[in-house]
């Protein structure tokens, strides 16, 4: 099992950065995939159990400039390792500005991802931050739970407002009770809603699209103006709206009636899958 991989453009290095600072605001332990064309960040906590499910997405060759990998065997070409997420944001906070970004999976007493980050230093000669993130390398008989989330089919999907807006909305929606109802339908409507025995308030955003194919796909047998709702807990909400860090180009979410609420963000070359369940 090998991984080497380095990164020297500075975009690439700093969307890198972000995307590593928006896993860690995610979930606290996730499993890195590597494969020879992609890396993916991946939480699996059994949506069965009431957690929620993530499924960030990156081709490697958008961000590295050399990419080697040996997976476990050469039928299974893969690599899964378990991390601390903030260990590996923390890392690479000090590649800001760096001319050159390392990463390799070694052995030092116990399993690493070690980050090289080659700094510019003021005679511009230069020198080498190195950080040992231990990780865990996570057993084949183990990856079938580590897989994409299947989709299920949505009752609704419509285009989200901006997310700052929305997240500000929930953080004084959170003051007020720990559920929160998300309803939209296939007229552009999305609301947001939090109902206690004093009170009841509702956000409307108007106007905001459905993509075209699952509108077509759901309007066959769907009056437009009706609402399909999900109940879900308000902070795992919160969570994935203070995880996002850049307005990405493209945010969809998805309503599964009673049952689970899907967000699917594209940031530039990033996709980002979230599954918040409803609540029982």
């Amino acid at each position: 099992m090998k991984f080497r991989a380095k990164i020297v453009d500075t975009a690439c290095l700093n969307h890198f950065t972000r995307v590593s600072n928006m896993i860690a605001k995610l979930a606290k332990t996730c499993t890195l995939r590597i494969s020879p064309d992609k890396l993916n960040f991946v939480l699996s906590d059994k949506v069965a159990n009431g957690g929620v499910s993530m499924w960030c997405e990156l081709e490697q060759e958008n961000f590295f400039s050399e990419f080697q990998m040996e997976g476990v065997s050469a039928e299974n070409n893969e690599i899964y390792l378990e991390l601390t997420s903030e260990n590996l944001s923390r890392a690479l906070k000090t590649a800001q500005n760096a001319r050159a970004l390392k990463v390799k999976l070694t052995n030092k007493h116990f399993p690493c991802l070690t980050v090289s980050i080659e700094l510019l230093s003021v005679s511009s000669s230069s020198r080498v931050v190195t950080h040992d993130i231990p990780v865990k390398v996570i057993p084949r008989k183990l990856w079938k739970d580590l897989q994409e989330p299947t989709v299920p089919d949505a009752d609704v999907s419509i285009y989200l407002p901006v997310l700052k807006t929305m997240k500000s909305v929930v953080e004084k929606m959170k003051n007020i009770s720990n559920h929160l109802i998300i309803e939209a339908n296939l007229n552009g409507e999305l609301n947001l809603k939090i109902e206690t025995e004093l009170v009841c308030v509702t956000t409307h955003f108007k106007d905001l699209g459905n993509p075209p194919l699952a509108s077509e796909n759901a309007s066959q047998d769907r009056n437009s103006e009706q609402m399909a709702e999900v109940h879900i807990d308000i902070r795992k909400l919160l969570q994935f709206l203070a995880g996002q860090q850049v307005n990405p180009t493209k945010a969809t979410c998805n309503i599964v009636k009673n049952k689970i609420v899907h967000f699917d963000l594209l940031h530039e070359d990033v996709s980002l899958q979230y599954f918040i369940p409803a609540l029982s």
